[in-house]
């Protein structure tokens, strides 16, 4: 398992956009941009969407994603992973969009919810920055 390295948890701490790419039935990528969060201690990507799209029905086929960031501050600064989502939980899910949405907007999530929140807890299997 790759760690993402201390010097880049800056970029989990302001609006940043990550593109989350998941497979589809086919095979065929599916990029998305998504907030994204990280949680240090467990070194796992957090990607929070609703239940029955795309991304989320994907990684519950192939858990296999990729991940890149492009600092907004720095735009030759970057995070890219690779890895597995190894869970999709409901738990928190609502109180995490809330909190991304303060980091993204300045203000807690006000879209409506059609079906439930979930988080993807990604596992990083590989980990490419650069500056």
């Amino acid at each position: 398992m790759a760690e993402i390295p201390a010097a880049f948890h800056d970029l989990f701490e302001k609006p940043t956009i990550a593109h989350v790419v998941t497979m589809t039935p086919d095979g065929a990528p599916h990029a998305t941009p998504v907030w994204i969060d990280y949680d240090a201690g467990a070194n796992r990507l957090l990607v929070n969407t609703e239940r029955g799209r795309r991304k989320e029905r994907n990684v519950a086929r192939d858990p296999t994603v990729a991940a890149s960031m492009v600092d907004p501050d720095d735009p030759h600064r970057y995070l890219s992973v690779t890895g597995s989502v190894e869970e999709t939980t409901t738990e928190g899910a609502r109180e995490h969009i809330d909190a991304l949405s303060e980091r993204y907007l300045g203000e807690p999530y006000s879209n409506p919810i059609g079906t439930e929140r979930v988080v993807l807890r990604v596992r990083p299997e590989e980990v490419l920055t650069r500056g």
